[in-house]
């Protein structure tokens, strides 16, 4: 069976957040093939330093869109982003448009621990 491919990201106010998600989930994680922007996947290597995770560059320098081009490429399974609501974003067009592919190409798509939750735990009844 083939490893789940696996975006993460997380905007600023919610990256501590989005660190204590992948080392609660560091086992089902270190299954998967992981990509992430680069701060996000530099702050989850600092406390989970056995996965492996390809860094893509910040998401306001164009790492949204490059995970944007994987997702349309068809070589994500699912996407992990933890977005902040209550603060702007002066990327908000990438974030939309990286959202929107989500949605265009059916890829499933959790936007806070919750439902985070829930994408792992269906991948891992899966296997």
């Amino acid at each position: 069976m083939a490893r789940f491919r696996i975006a993460l990201i997380a905007h600023d106010q919610m990256k501590n957040q989005m660190v204590e998600w992948a080392e609660r989930h560091r086992l089902q994680l270190a299954q998967c093939d992981i990509v992430a922007t680069g701060t996000t996947g530099g702050r989850i290597l600092e406390r989970c330093p056995e996965l492996s995770i390809t860094r893509m560059k910040s998401g306001p320098m164009g790492g949204d869109q490059q995970i944007g081009a994987l997702i349309a490429e068809e070589r994500i399974d699912g996407l992990v982003f933890f977005v902040d609501p209550l603060s702007p974003h002066p990327h908000d067009v990438d974030v939309k448009a990286l959202t929107r592919l989500a949605l265009v190409y059916n890829i499933p798509m959790a936007c806070n621990p919750a439902t985070a939750e829930l994408m792992v735990a269906g991948y891992m009844a899966t296997r």
